[in-house]
């Protein structure tokens, strides 16, 4: 299978009284550069989902948010810490004994007051096999997301082969004719420059210039390289780094042929075949 360095998944689950969501969102990277963005609380299950998202991945810029949030609709009710309510009643005390003027903490005073109000602890056992199992769905997803991507990219790469290998099928039986007009016309003019036909140097340059412009192994080894990156198409696996290698070979081989052609033809065709090969390139960053 091919997969696309591009995906998203999210999943949610419903706790006593919280609400738990995970996303995963990916794009094309170099290598594998992981950001997770989670409440403080469940910064311990970090590693794991490092780990996790590491097997599936090896390429890709990989954002995972994290949400723990409240469901008031649900919420129990919260309790009154009677040891920090007397706490403050002490305190308040020996404020009062060493300032008489002081005012008399309130009601809404104490009840502002950090750990005054205890919310219903979330059990930590149930808050990570929730978490666990919310990552093992989304990474399904994920898998999903990236792979329906990844067979579209490679479909559209097998189009440009078959659009590629038709030009280089159709052109290919322009070029002796193509080399032998050239060949004539320059013939003709060391002739008229050297003023003799049987003179070496006539038949010497010619076979030079013959040879320079002559483009059948580019055409061979471009060939060659269409039917590398079907191959490695049909492995699947993680080909992003062999496929924008084999870009850069088809690529060089479309400018040889460009710059080594005589004909108008030959040059128009190896201008569609470069525009051909850009658009895959642009696609190929974005598969792993």
């Amino acid at each position: 299978m091919i997969h696309s360095m591009t995906g998203f998944a999210a999943v949610s689950a419903e706790l006593e009284s919280n609400s738990l969501t995970l996303e995963l969102r990916s794009v094309n990277h170099r290598y594998l550069d992981l950001q997770l963005r989670m409440p403080d609380e469940l910064r311990t299950h970090e590693p794991v989902l490092r780990e996790a998202i590491a097997a599936q991945m090896s390429r890709g810029k990989v954002e995972c948010r994290i949400n723990l949030a409240s469901r008031a609709s649900t919420l129990e009710p919260a309790r009154l810490n009677p040891v920090m309510v007397q706490q403050l009643s002490a305190w308040s005390a020996q404020v009062r004994e060493m300032l008489p003027d002081a005012c008399e903490l309130s009601v809404a005073d104490v009840l502002r007051w950090s750990g005054v109000l205890e919310s219903p602890a979330l059990s930590a056992e149930t808050l990570h096999n929730t978490l666990q199992a919310l990552l093992q769905r989304a990474l399904q997803d994920f898998a999903a997301a990236r792979q329906r991507e990844g067979e579209k990219l490679k479909t559209f790469l097998l189009e440009r082969v078959s659009q590629i290998e038709a030009l280089r099928i159709a052109v290919a039986p322009r070029i002796p004719a193509a080399i032998v007009a050239y060949e004539a016309k320059l013939r003709a003019r060391l002739l008229e420059a050297l003023g003799s036909e049987d003179d070496e140097r006539v038949r010497q340059e010619i076979t030079l210039y013959a040879s320079k412009i002559d483009v059948d192994e580019e055409l061979s080894r471009l060939q060659t390289h269409l039917a590398e990156v079907r191959r490695v198409l049909d492995k699947g696996g993680a080909v992003g780094k062999r496929l924008d290698f084999l870009m850069q070979e088809l690529h060089r081989e479309a400018n040889t042929l460009g710059s080594k052609s005589v004909d108008a033809e030959v040059s128009r065709t190896a201008m569609d075949i470069k525009i051909l090969i850009e658009q895959m390139r642009e696609q190929v960053q974005n598969i792993e």
